[in-house]
């Protein structure tokens, strides 16, 4: 679907991305993992291979990857994560990412910048900037 010609085009991610990001090292096991979700109120992890982002680790890989398939909980995050890692970068136009998301079938997107994790883009935050504006 085309969208209209519209201010908002011009609009970066990295005016509306998180920057609350949390990340851990693919050993880190899933239930670690899902306690510093939990501590810091966040839905999904970036997964890093010697400081590199390799996945990301979301709630709903917990309901379908340890429920599901009954891995066990101290599985370690690279077994479950989701790979190889979607990203924009923070230059990227929102409906590129919008794009993006809707043809990979993903709602949330993390933001790298020259191989650093900057932040983080949901499908919601996407929304709410439109709603807002």
């Amino acid at each position: 679907m085309n969208l209209p010609e519209s201010p908002m085009q011009k609009i970066v991610v990295g005016k509306i991305m998180n920057n609350s990001v949390v990340s851990v090292d693919s050993s880190v096991s899933a239930t670690d993992a899902a306690k510093m979700m939990e501590d810091t109120d966040v839905g999904a992890v970036i997964i890093l291979e010697n400081g590199s982002p390799i996945g990301i680790v979301t709630d709903r890989d917990f309901a379908i990857k340890i429920t599901a398939h009954s891995y066990p909980i101290d599985t370690p995050v690279r077994r479950i994560m989701s790979a190889p890692l979607i990203s924009v970068d923070s230059s990227s136009d929102i409906w590129e990412a919008s794009d993006l998301m809707s043809a990979r079938n993903v709602r949330k997107l993390p933001v790298i910048d020259d191989d650093k994790v900057v932040g983080i883009i949901t499908s919601s935050d996407i929304v709410k900037y439109i709603a807002d504006h």
